[in-house]
């Protein structure tokens, strides 16, 4: 897909000045590891920094219980209730996989692959940053994300991270992946339906719009909001949603003792870093990922899949 097809079919879908405000800040960024963003320094496009990190870890003997550590991925289950869900939804299982960053590790995305193939779910939504590196070529992340596709039966929607490039975009859905691209869908159950929502990324590219999507939902109708940064929590609280899905922080990945985030690389409470919360009327929930940024280890912070159970209270 040439530069301008990419352009008008992302203004089709994000209207023309965000899509013209994505694809230019993706320009702008390449391969930067100092400035722009919400930190000023950005580890996970210096190409030592793996190395640089291992080397410490190894040094310190706590190298390979790291990489244990982060292939550990297990299901984790969350229950949502509420009395504005229809009854026909209840019981209904949403599976949530996020960060899975997959081409940093074929050993992780080989586990996640396995974990999903054993799952039991009604829908598989996806909160973003599915490849490794912030810029250049996606080839292999989209490959990963087809194995990951091909172990997924039934509908699968998701949103970018801000890993993500935007010509990954008609790739996933090729295969199967519907990305929300600040658009939404109905989820049906009998004669019964819910609105499931999705921004782009508001972490980095501010692409972001709540305004749109929560318009097209009525005021009446349950709604889930899929975003892959918490950080627009308030927002979209207000906004009417229900229930707010993301992930992003990877609930630190390396935490010190107690599951204490050393970083969330996000604006927000540190409640907020991983599982469930609540903000005013809206139930939340971040997801800490299946893998890894930089480098695949992980200390007092396990991997997850989350499987939410939507109850009708």
């Amino acid at each position: 897909m040439t530069d301008d097809e990419l352009l008008q079919t992302l203004s089709d879908r994000l209207g023309r000045t965000l899509a013209r405000q994505r694809l230019g800040i993706e320009r702008d960024r390449g391969a930067q590891i100092f400035g722009q963003g919400l930190n000023f320094f950005h580890p996970e496009n210096l190409p030592s920094a793996r190395n640089l990190i291992a080397a410490v870890l190894m040094a310190s003997g706590l190298y390979r219980r790291g990489l244990r550590n982060a292939r550990n991925v297990a299901v984790r289950h969350n229950e949502i209730r509420s009395p504005r869900l229809p009854r026909a939804f209840d019981g209904y299982r949403l599976l949530h996989l996020s960060d899975l960053h997959v081409d940093l590790s074929d050993e992780i995305t080989e586990c996640v692959a396995r974990l999903v193939a054993s799952c039991d779910y009604d829908v598989c939504v996806m909160t973003g940053d599915y490849r490794a590196a912030t810029s250049g070529p996606h080839d292999a992340a989209v490959a990963g994300m087809r194995r990951i596709r091909d172990a997924l039966r039934g509908p699968v929607y998701g949103v970018l991270g801000n890993h993500d490039g935007a010509a990954m975009v008609p790739e996933l859905e090729a295969f199967g992946i519907r990305l929300l691209m600040n658009e939404s869908v109905d989820l049906e159950c009998g004669d019964a339906r819910i609105r499931l929502a999705g921004v782009d990324d508001a972490h980095y590219f501010r692409t972001d719009n709540l305004e749109k999507v929560a318009a097209e939902t009525p005021e009446s109708m349950f709604s889930i909001l899929l975003s892959h940064t918490p950080e627009i929590y308030r927002q979209a609280a207000h906004a009417g949603f229900d229930v707010m899905l993301s992930g992003h922080t990877h609930g630190g990945q390396i935490c010190l003792p107690g599951g204490f985030p050393v970083t969330l690389d996000s604006v927000l409470p540190r409640r907020l870093g991983s599982g469930a919360w609540r903000h005013a009327d809206m139930a939340g929930y971040t997801s800490r990922g299946a893998g890894c940024s930089i480098i695949p280890v992980r200390f007092n912070c396990p991997p997850e899949i989350t499987l939410h159970h939507l109850r009708s209270a």
